[in-house]
């Protein structure tokens, strides 16, 4: 029998943190990834890279730039990382605890919509690129996390609302699955201002995908209260250009920590 549903509520972290290190337990020989030299995987299949650094109200830029340490470290453990048929890619087991001893130090951490600082904060941007390139190859996303909150307005966002992936250890983990019969090949890393990553495989790409916002909403739920809503899809295209299929990825829903700017989407007031 399954643990009842009121306790796995008191039992809270306890519980999340057991039921995720007996997955890396029964499911160890799927998610024991080699590190191997970039040589036989000269196909590019997708990349991306975001800013470290963002000059944004409110922001600590002393804990943005303690951010990128944080980075350096998780990217490391990831780098050269390969993905063969049939193998997952859990984020948080290749990774590790994001503690003190192993090097890392306080970033921003967002905690109930409010930005605040903690040991190993700022990994999310790592998950937010990773799940980003992902979705533009053959390789499954089969655990993803929403982030709750959307603390930033749009400007300077390259990607769809709701495109990225939130983190915490051990609970709240990316987790990518090949189920292809080609082998692929994780590169990350910070480079300049940049952080960078790319997905390269042993054999050329068949198709390619291309992400975007199937619908958008953002509702007025109460004085100052602004929730955000949408649901991203994928064109999945031959290399002519042809559709193949559109598939439907994820539905977002967030609360928004900013006022609504004009254009951001059609507000629809509350209810009642």
């Amino acid at each position: 029998m399954g643990i009842p549903a009121g306790l796995r509520r008191r039992l809270g972290p306890a519980y999340r943190r057991l039921r995720r290190e007996w997955q890396w337990r029964t499911c160890a020989s799927d998610l024991d990834l080699s590190v191997v030299p970039a040589d036989g995987f000269p196909h590019p299949i997708a990349a991306h890279h975001s800013p470290l650094l963002r000059r944004l109200a409110g922001l600590d830029m002393d804990l943005q730039r303690s951010k990128v340490t944080n980075l350096r470290l998780a990217a490391a453990t990831l780098d050269g990382v390969v993905l063969a048929p049939g193998q997952r890619l859990s984020f948080w087991k290749q990774v590790g605890p994001p503690v003190a001893r192993r090097g890392y130090v306080d970033g921003l951490v967002l905690v109930s919509g409010a930005l605040t600082a903690g040991v190993g904060g700022g990994l999310c941007q790592l998950t937010n690129l990773l799940h980003w390139m992902t979705l533009h190859t053959p390789l499954t996303v089969v655990e993803r996390w929403r982030h709750s909150y959307d603390v930033f307005p749009d400007a300077g966002r390259t990607v769809p609302f709701g495109s990225g992936a939130t983190c915490a250890y051990p609970s709240l983990d990316l987790q990518i699955e090949n189920r292809t019969a080609s082998t692929f090949r994780l590169a990350v890393g910070v480079e300049g201002p940049d952080l960078r990553g790319s997905w390269h495989a042993d054999v050329p790409a068949t198709h390619r995908y291309e992400v975007y916002e199937a619908s958008h909403l953002i509702t007025h739920d109460g004085v100052g209260v602004y929730h955000r809503a949408n649901v991203l899809r994928r064109r999945v295209l031959d290399l002519d250009g042809e559709l193949v299929d559109d598939e439907f990825i994820t539905h977002n829903q967030a609360r928004m920590c900013y006022e609504p700017i004009l254009g951001a989407g059609p507000v629809r007031p509350a209810l009642g």
